[in-house]
């Protein structure tokens, strides 16, 4: 039983090696956090599926199809890094996250409208589709299969870094990529090949499991979450350590089953969560050094609001302020989740921006905050202003605890834990039923009678909502404010002048999650329930995009990626291929200006006021 349990786990370690390993390549020398990475993965089960019913289930055909599906996907991959990613190297990194979560609603669209929306039994692979008696225990013969199969590829991939000049050129750009192109190599060309390599390496996975899991529409974000868990676990840019990652997490995945079945949704956060507390650079990893960050553009110097801003910002709150008296329920209720949005991508812009720490679980906090408001509601009938109040201090105490952990890491290494904390968080709002109502959520969560009526609620949501914004403008222009950017720009010297950086960024932190539980507890009210999905991943991509969208650069930028996604999502969610559209959109934005929304804004005012002085200047 133990052997037979061990063995399923190398097996499933398998593809999961597979497509990490790709991830890991990508970034070690791109410095991409590839989220479409998963979308690779889905393909590659897609393609493989399709080929394997033209090419016939034989074993040429059948292998021959993983093999083409791997080679197309890494045809893909090349499309994408020359099409969307290579315009915007030069774009601050995040914008690169962006245009790849892009890239993942248009696949998830084309994949649905190729081969439908309905889940694909995968065929079984020819001469292995019976099983073999271990101890009395079957064990499919396509698990050994894989098991040979990660090792192969590990030893493929070790040959090509350590015996090829493009190997050593790979290996050279992961230690630092400036010296390599000071070298007189192409970076462009070793880009595009890394990305080949790294999107073929997914495309095999998703292929080479297509006889145990079939394909489906959910793969793609499924495997992303797992893949990089085994990244950050092995080590940022690490091959053997990604190996070790995916057996490790592999075999904790088939025991937990049967040891801690309650925990199985969370494990491997758990596990990583533990290993970047006890080893922030993961087990084989290696404390990033200054060559490997990008020389980007420098952060532009942020000034309180100018006269005719501060005009502009009381036009447009009295436009909001007259909302209720000229518009309908549904643009109330639009209204409504624009403002909540936008508290809520301030609260983590705050952090990102001047504070200079990314999260990938900011969600945590705004789920914290509507299941802070909604259990009081539900379980002890509290009034309504009272639980208002109530959430965002849980949310802040969460944050508290967190972020004591976090802020003890930088990039990707802070930004994956944070995710991880934020699974956690997930996992027990989603399991424990007798407190939280497990997935069914929490209904009957309504506002106090004064505030009852839509416009009422309006009102109190756009009055908490701009206090809430109004105070992290504020924050950023005192005292506090300019040492978390000092230490977010120079760390070094801000410490050397007597700023403890450590803590200004943890107080941050906790500050950031009581606004943004705030919002969650406004939007607990606004629908009447809450439920799991508020603490979920694609609630922290939502403000990642928002954020990334209107601008990280600027104070104004999440205000308009809020309005800008918030609006897009729910003009176009109607729409039967409405993902691809919003993908086709992110993108294009991207590209065109990879400053976001808010610092297009700010070039268009710096020209208009440079054409003004010109004329002023001219005889």
């Amino acid at each position: 039983m133990i052997l037979v349990q061990f063995l399923t786990g190398l097996a499933s370690a398998a593809s999961l090696f597979l497509v990490a390993a790709g991830l890991s390549i990508i970034f070690g020398v791109t410095r991409i956090v590839n989220f479409a990475h998963g979308s690779f993965y889905m393909l590659g089960a897609y393609i493989a599926y399709s080929l394997v019913q033209r090419l016939g289930g034989g074993p040429l055909g059948f292998w021959g199809a993983v093999l083409l599906a791997a080679l197309a996907v890494g045809a893909i991959g090349v499309a994408v890094e020359v099409l969307v990613l290579r315009r915007i190297y030069r774009a601050p990194e995040l914008f690169q996250l962006l245009a790849t979560f892009g890239v993942v609603l248009v696949v998830q669209d084309l994949s649905q409208w190729i081969w439908g929306p309905e889940d694909l039994l995968g065929p079984r692979a020819p001469g292995l589709d019976g099983a073999v008696t271990i101890f009395g225990e079957y064990l499919p013969e396509y698990d050994l299969a894989l098991i040979a199969l990660s090792p192969l590829v590990l030893g493929g991939l070790w040959l090509l870094f350590h015996r090829t000049r493009w190997g050593t050129l790979v290996r050279a750009a992961t230690q630092d990529r400036e010296m390599v192109a000071a070298l007189g190599v192409n970076q462009a060309w070793l880009f595009t090949s890394v990305f080949f390599l790294g999107a073929f390496l997914a495309g095999l996975g998703g292929a080479a499991q297509l006889p145990k899991g079939g394909a489906d529409l959910l793969i793609d974000l499924n495997i992303i979450a797992a893949a990089f868990v085994v990244v950050v676990v092995g080590g940022m840019g690490s091959i053997t350590g990604a190996f070790l990652a995916a057996v490790l997490i592999g075999e904790l995945n088939a025991f937990g089953i049967l040891v801690f079945p309650e925990i199985t949704l969370v494990l491997m956060f758990l596990v990583m969560a533990v290993v970047l507390v006890i080893r922030p650079w993961g087990l084989m990893g290696k404390p990033e050094t200054p060559g490997h960050a990008r020389a980007g553009p420098a952060e532009p110097l942020l000034a309180p609001a100018a006269r005719h801003h501060r005009w502009a910002w009381l036009a447009l709150l009295a436009v909001l302020l007259v909302l209720p008296a000229v518009a309908g329920d549904f643009t109330l209720v639009l209204g409504m989740e624009i403002l909540i949005a936008a508290l809520f991508a301030y609260s983590l812009h705050f952090i990102m921006g001047p504070g200079g720490m990314v999260s990938f679980g900011h969600a945590a906090y705004f789920g914290l905050g509507a299941y802070g408001a909604a259990l009081l509601v539900h379980h002890l009938a509290v009034p309504m202003e009272l639980a208002l109040a109530a959430g965002p201090v849980l949310a802040g105490l969460g944050a508290l605890l967190f972020g004591w952990f976090c802020v003890r890491l930088s990039g990707v290494y802070l930004a994956m834990l944070t995710l991880a904390f934020a699974q956690i968080t997930w996992s027990v709002a989603f399991q424990w039923y007798g407190f939280t109502g497990g997935d069914d959520g929490l209904l009957g969560v309504w506002p106090a009678d004064w505030a009852s009526a839509r416009s009422a609620y309006y009102y109190l949501v756009l009055v908490l909502t701009a206090g809430g914004i109004l105070f992290l403008r504020g924050a950023i222009f005192a005292r506090f404010g300019y040492a978390i950017r000092a230490g977010r720009d120079s760390p070094l010297r801000a410490d050397a002048i007597g700023i403890d950086v450590r803590r200004h960024q943890w107080m941050a932190f906790a500050l950031a999650g009581v606004l943004a539980g705030l919002a969650g507890a406004l939007y607990a009210f606004s629908k009447g329930s809450v439920f799991p999905d508020e603490l979920s991943i694609p609630r922290s991509v939502d403000a990642l995009v928002m954020v990334l969208l209107g601008g990280v650069q600027t104070l104004s930028g999440p205000l308009f990626g809020a309005a800008a996604f918030t609006w897009l999502q729910d003009t176009i969610s109607r729409l039967e291929f409405w993902r691809l559209i919003l993908g086709v959109t992110i993108i294009v934005l991207v590209v065109l200006f990879p400053q976001g929304l808010g610092g297009v804004f700010r070039q268009l005012e710096e020209r208009l006021r440079g054409g003004a002085a010109e004329a002023e200047r001219a005889p």
